[in-house]
Parts: C-alpha cells; structure tokens; sequence
C-alpha cells in the first residue's frame, strides 16, 4: 500500500501543517459548545458568534508555534493538548457545576486536591476521550506526512498574529453589538464564552485577577464612603415584634449539604417522604420556615455560602473569597457576638484545609474549629468528603456540651453530596426511579441526612440545650444541576423545566427555631445575605452600623427581591433570567422588559458595591462602633493533641 501523499508544495508546507491543528480544533471546539454546554443561544448573530469565537484563539496559540522554527510541529502538538485539556476541563467540571473554571478555581483545586476524586470521576466518560482525536491525529501527521516540515523565517507568525487579532476584534465588535459593554458590565461567564469563546475567556479572567490583586494596593478609606452610604440608605430596621426576643441564647446553624426546597413535603409514587424530620419542622408553629429562600452561591458553592451567612456580603464573581481574599479584614458575625460575651466554634467532619477554613476562620473570628483530628474517621464512618452525618452529629454532643455558654457555632453536613450514592445499611430508604442515578440516589442520601437531623435535635433536647438555643438550618447550595433537568422533569410532573422552574429550583431551605417565639411559614423572597441581619436582631444586635448588604427578612421593611452571583434576580413580581423578564407567578416571558429594569439597576449596583468590600478590603478602612477588629494571629486550630483555640483574648 502507498503511504498517504500531500502535493509537493504542500507537503512541505508547515503551513499546511498549522492550518490542519486550526481547523481540527475549530471544529473540535465548537462540537463541544454544542454538546456540552448551554449558553443560551438565542438569534442567529449569537448562532454565528458561537462558530468563530474559537478561531481567533487557534490562530493565536498555533500562531506561537511558529516561532520555533525547527521545533514548530513539536510545539504545535504541545499547544494543542494543553488547550485539549483546558476545554476538556471546562466540560467536566460544566456537566455539574454549569459553570467555567476560572484562574481562582484552579488555586482552589490546589487547596482542595485530594478530596474532589469521587466526584470528578462519575463526570467523565470512555467517550470523552474523543476530544484528544485531533491530538493523536497530529502527532501521527507529524511523524508521517510531514515529517520533514521546518519553518524558515518567521513571517508566517506575523501574518497569522495579524490574522489572529483581526478576526478577534471581528468577533468583539459584533458580540458588543448584541451585548454592549459585555466586558465591563457582565456578572455571568455563560456571556463571555458565549460571545468570545471559552479560551479568550480564560485570558479575559487571568487579565481581571491580575487587576483584582493591584486593586487592595490601590484602595484607600475615600473608598469606603460611596459603599456606607448606600448602606444607610437600604438599611431595613429591625422589627419590634421580634427584635431581642433571642438575647443571650445559644447560637446553632446547620449547613444542610445540597439540600433543595422541592424536596419539602414531597412524596414518591407510593406515598413515602424521604425528609418527614424536616417537613414537620416547616409545618411548627414554634419554627419560621421560609419557602421562597434562595441561595446565591458561586463558585465557592458550600463555602460561599458560610461567607453570606456570617458577613452578609455577596462571594466573588470567580473562585472563592474562603481562598482568594482569606487575609482579608472582615467583621463577621462570630467577631461581632464576641463583644456581647460570646465563644465561637465550628464543627467539620473534614481535614482543617479543605476550602482553606484553618486560615478563613481566624479571620472570622472563630475561637475553636473541631475538624476531622476530633472524630473518629474510621472507613465505616467517612464517605466522600468526610465524616458521615450521624456518627458527626452523635460525636459533636460532648464537645457541644463542653462550650462556655452562650456559644455560636456551625455544624457542616457533608453526606448528601454529589453524587448521593449511600453505603450499604445507611438507610433502606428506596432510590427514586426517574431514569437518572444520581437523581434517583438524591432521595436515599436525603432521607439519611433527615434521620441524622432528627437525631441530633432529640440530643440537643435530652442535654437541655434546646430550649435555649437559636437554631438555623439552611442549604448551602443546589444539589441537583441543570444536567438533570430531563429527570427533575419528572420529578415535578411538569413536561419540561422552564427558565422560571430553573430558577425557582434554586430555592433552599431555611428553618430559624427561635425557643418561645411563634415562627410558621413565610412567603417573603429572600436570599443567604438576609439572614445575618435577621439572626443578630433576634439576638437583640442592631446591625445598622454594620456593612452589610443583607435585608432582615423579619422586617417590616424587607425588600421583595434577592439576586444570584450572575446578575439574575427574583422577587414577588418578576424574576430576570439572563436579560429575559419573566411573570413570577405564570413564568410567561414579559414583553416590556421594563418590568425589571428597576430592581436590576438595584441588583448591579449592590453587586458592585460588595466587590468593593471584598476585592478591595475595604473593611480595614471602617471601624463600626463598639466594635473590636479581629487578629487572626490569636487563633490557633493545632487539635486535640495540641493547643487549641485562642492564644489570648482573640481581640487587639
């Protein structure tokens, strides 16, 4: 058989060569925006957008390769896995998070690694090997058709660069014309992949991570006065009714991992709830439960969402603040209840470095963190990411009973995580039966964390603890991603999962049992950041001296509406879904988008102005009244073995 054949002209041409890693990797590209990712494609601009954006980044990176010379098909093939890997990364980690890595993710998995394999194993398949096809096929080009192609001079590079950044400013040009002032006004990273591509994408991120560290060294106190007027005028008083009705009780959340509102009070098929501790608590007239409570996490997820409740500021746009900004000054809410003669602790079925909390914590202000060196974290105890939630709960009592009181503490689930498979004998509660695994399992890994609940209130109960002890239970975050929506279909009997349903998906729980004070359901929207404001005013704390962006959902003058870390919101009326207006009780898209106007202006500026809290450390510049400033340097986590807890007095 003769070996394969390229016209001589052209198999010399290294150019041919090049051209051949570009198209292969256009085609490769743009087959993964269509099969793996959802961006909202909604006109035939966007259509065409979607096909060239990532031609102007093939011929930039190829283009490199240009400049070697002898080394040009080597490199090439260097380029091409690299960027291979990069897109093959951002598929595997969109399939759940729906979402793009950003150069602080990365410094997350670098804190994280080790405790992420489980869960990034069942997001691959034997099939994904198919986005390195164009990978192996230029390796075999190269050692075969073109073995002999070198490049002589380096004029080719400057034509393709030019080349490069022509068709790049084509692309910027037509994307700013469907979106104006995409890159200075976008939360959502779904717009710049859409519009630009997924590796402009991560240029554009890398440039605005270099601008967010040059902005602390910029910062200056003048900063902080826009942001403290704008909080005096959103401030919500505290209502009478309820202000105080808490003081000087204990203090307990419990994060519930990814557990979502849909899964109150439902039922499968034959009749059986999965969660019936917790449907009777939303059903207790001694417990407010706030059924159109949001979470608005982001990249952070699970740590995002301990940073709104504790500071009542929005998380970062990318990566996390638990990671990224852990040197910050803050003034949480652990700090804040130590001037009114509270102790501080935290307990985590998991080693002190996941999400970076040994550093966070200190910062926070927590006296005492209790994390996996406490427990006994034998094989039949763990599972995934640490301590099961029965075994947790039962462990945590004596070092829950030891605390001075009164205490604020927090008590991290981890057993209903992605991607919910249980251990034998955990629970013989039936898996779901909607066609989708880890659907079905979400109902078993629930239910075990339900009977882990109830065992841990009838423990507080037996120590006398109860009965003086605020007790907050939240989700941190969704459980279940849009990838499963053809199941969550089914799930809800609906035909299909709209934007509204989507959205309103989005809801988590949140249960505040206040000892003595009539709760019941609540109707009124809220979101995480509310719930510092409303726990410190039960605790009779006025936060108005405070900066924060939370609205105490208690109030007589809580707004009707909370937002989402991409700049999508819902209120009583309208929900905004990616620039689209919709009917909060219908879902019917609304065609006078004006209808949302108002509270988006209100959305962007309030994000606006927690980035500039968190992005520049603006905290250091303000000094609230009767506030003592943390040390994080007075707090050591060293565990049982060891010192632990305060060096001093955990105050300057």
């Amino acid at each position: 058989m003769n070996k394969l054949k390229l016209p001589k002209k052209l198999n010399n041409s290294h150019i041919t060569f090049f051209a051949i890693a570009v198209v292969l990797f256009w085609i490769k590209t743009y087959t993964a925006y269509q099969l793996e990712f959802k961006l909202g494609i909604d006109n035939s601009l966007q259509k065409f957008l979607l096909l060239i954006n990532p031609l102007s980044s093939a011929l930039f990176f190829f283009g490199i390769a240009l400049l070697f010379k002898k080394r040009t098909k080597l490199v090439m093939i260097i380029i091409n896995f690299f960027l291979s890997f990069l897109l093959y990364a951002n598929i595997a980690y969109y399939r759940f998070f729906n979402d793009f890595i950003t150069v602080p993710v990365l410094m997350q998995t670098k804190t994280n690694a080790g405790q992420l394999g489980d869960s990034a194993l069942s997001l691959m398949s034997p099939f994904d090997i198919l986005y390195f096809t164009d990978f192996l096929i230029l390796i075999a080009l190269a050692l075969t058709v073109f073995k002999k192609v070198t490049v002589t001079n380096r004029k080719s590079f400057k034509i393709v660069l030019l080349f490069a950044i022509t068709t790049f400013l084509f692309n910027l040009g037509l994307a700013e014309k469907d979106r104006p002032q995409l890159l200075s006004r976008s939360f959502d990273r779904n717009y710049l992949v859409k519009y630009l591509g997924a590796y402009n994408f991560t240029i554009y991120d890398a440039i605005q991570n270099i601008k967010s560290s040059s902005q602390r060294a910029l910062a200056d106190s003048s900063d902080i006065t826009d942001v403290e007027n704008y909080r005096k005028a959103n401030y919500a008083a505290p209502n009478s009714e309820y202000f105080g009705k808490a003081k000087g009780m204990n203090v307990i959340y419990v994060s519930m991992e990814s557990f979502q509102t849909f899964m109150i009070d439902y039922k499968l098929p034959d009749g059986q709830e999965a969660t019936p501790f917790l449907n009777s608590l939303a059903h207790d007239n001694n417990t407010f439960y706030f059924e159109n409570f949001y979470h608005q996490t982001g990249q952070g997820k699970t740590s995002d969402a301990e940073f709104l409740m504790e500071n009542s500021l929005y998380p970062m746009g990318q990566g996390a603040v638990f990671v990224n900004k852990a040197l910050n000054t803050f003034q949480a809410a652990p700090a804040i209840l130590k001037g009114h003669g509270y102790n501080s602790a935290v307990f985590h079925g998991n080693i002190k470095t996941f999400w970076n909390r040994n550093v966070m914590y200190k910062a926070l202000g927590y006296d005492q963190f209790f994390d996996s060196e406490y427990y006994s974290m034998s094989d039949e105890n763990t599972k995934n990411y640490g301590m099961k939630d029965k075994p947790f709960f039962k462990e945590s009592m004596p070092m829950l009973e030891g605390l001075k009181q009164p205490f604020y503490t927090k008590f991290i689930s981890l057993s209903n995580h992605f991607p919910f498979a249980m251990d034998p004998g955990d629970t013989d509660f039936p898996a779901g039966d909607f066609g989708d695994t880890v659907v079905n399992q979400y109902f078993q890994s629930a239910n075990y964390m339900d009977q882990a609940f109830e065992q841990f209130f009838n423990d507080l109960k037996a120590d006398g603890l109860y009965d003086n002890t605020v007790i907050v239970m939240y989700g941190d975050h969704y459980g279940i991603s849009e990838n499963h929506n053809e199941a969550m279909a089914k799930v809800l009997g609906v035909d299909e999962i709209t934007p509204e349903i989507n959205t309103k998906l989005q809801r988590v729980p949140l249960f505040i049992h206040v000892p003595g004070v009539k709760g019941g359901v609540q109707k009124q929207v809220g979101g995480e950041v509310d719930v510092r404001p409303t726990v410190l005013h039960l605790l009779g704390i006025d936060t108005k001296d405070y900066m924060e962006f939370g609205s105490d959902l208690l109030s007589k003058d809580h707004r009707n509406w909370t937002l989402f870390r991409n700049g999508d919101f819902v209120s009583s009326d309208v929900i905004q879904i990616k620039d689209k207006c919709y009917s909060s009780e219908t879902g019917e898209l609304l065609e006078n988008a004006e209808s949302c106007k108002d509270i988006s202006e209100k959305v962007n500026t309030e994000l606006q102005m927690s980035d500039e809290i968190v992005y520049k450390d603006l905290l250091r510049f303000y000094k609230p009244e009767g506030y003592t400033p943390i040390n994080p340097d007075n707090y050591n986590y060293l565990g049982p073995k060891g010192s632990k807890g305060v060096k001093s007095s955990g105050n300057n």
